[in-house]
């Protein structure tokens, strides 16, 4: 089998291409802009090829390119079996700052992949969604609750959940849509999620602030497992046009997760961190956690790395990494 891997570069497509390189032998492609992930990122998982030219004797070839380029969608994705598009405008503040390119990148690059594999024949596409699109609802979040989204990210990324759905009942792709939680993990020190926000701060020893009260929950899923469930998205027979929640099935407050950090990383360093309290961000919702009872029961999965199991060790690899502290 053959990867198309769409943001192959950045945390998630690392991870992925890891993960890949352990269970299979199968060849993998890897398209990416190169504006957040990095070629020494993935030089440092496998050695690979890269240009326009594919080599075809080469187990990762690296081709520099945007998802806004349709053209090169439909040259490359003929060179796959199964593409995963993880490729995106990321996070509600960006999408707020810039609806537009949120909706040109989330939307125009979804469509562009999707019919670069409905043209080439591919027998999965793997899409990375989130639990935006839902929006604001009493939790836990399943695959049958109306979405309502809340912010332009959570709108785009149903956007792409829609056009899998059609062109999976129209044309027969296999689309699988993965309704990621809140994602950390080691190697993730580029990211602006809560958790590596957080670890920055309290390994420099800067304060950390928080939008709103620190009341607001969210299901944050350790690296390992999610990687898993895109295994099996692209894997596993008969679940084209299907959406699974991936995320822990738990729910944290902003506050907890604080205090969880500053207890782990009490162990190695010992700074008094301090907390700020902000404005609520403009897109947040105020719960957020998922039922992953349907992707245990058709793709076999379900995480099994703790909160606190997940913590120390993103905490070990962002102090190893932090050398300013």
């Amino acid at each position: 089998m053959r990867w198309l891997i769409t943001g192959g570069c950045g945390f998630i497509g690392i991870n992925l291409v890891r993960q890949l390189l352990q269970l299979t032998d199968h060849k993998l492609l890897i398209i990416d802009n190169l504006s957040v992930g990095s070629k020494e990122a993935l030089r440092a998982v496998i050695d690979f090829t890269e240009g326009n030219t594919v080599n075809d004797a080469s187990r990762c070839h690296l081709l520099v390119a945007d998802v806004l380029n349709a053209e090169f969608a439909l040259a490359y994705c003929k060179l796959a079996d199964i593409v995963v598009h993880l490729a995106a405008n990321t996070g509600v503040d960006k999408s707020v700052a810039n609806p537009r390119q949120d909706c040109e990148i989330n939307v125009t690059g979804t469509f562009n992949y999707l019919e670069a594999a409905r043209q080439a024949g591919a027998k999965r596409f793997v899409f990375a969604s989130s639990g935006a699109p839902v929006g604001e609802v009493t939790p836990p979040i399943h695959e049958e609750m109306a979405a309502h989204p809340v912010s332009p990210y959570g709108a785009s990324k149903l956007a792409g959940e829609a056009y899998c759905s059609a062109y999976y009942r129209t044309f027969g792709l296999e689309t699988v849509a993965l309704r990621f939680g809140n994602i950390y993990g080691p190697g993730s020190g580029h990211k602006s999620s809560a958790v590596a926000k957080f670890l920055t701060k309290i390994i420099t020893n800067n304060p950390i602030d928080i939008f709103g009260t620190g009341n607001q929950t969210r299901d944050f899923i350790y690296i390992d497992d999610l990687v898993k469930a895109i295994y099996l998205a692209g894997t596993v027979n008969n679940i084209g046009g299907e959406i699974f929640q991936i995320a822990s099935n738990s729910e944290t407050t902003v506050n907890e997760l604080v205090d969880k950090l500053i207890q782990t990383t009490s162990q190695y360093i010992n700074h008094d961190v301090k907390v700020n309290f902000t404005e609520r961000r403009l897109g947040d919702v105020e719960r957020n956690y998922s039922d992953t009872s349907k992707a245990k029961k058709l793709l076999g999965w379900n995480a099994t790395t703790t909160l606190e199991q997940g913590l120390k060790l993103t905490a070990e690899w962002f102090i190893e990494s932090t050398s300013s502290y």
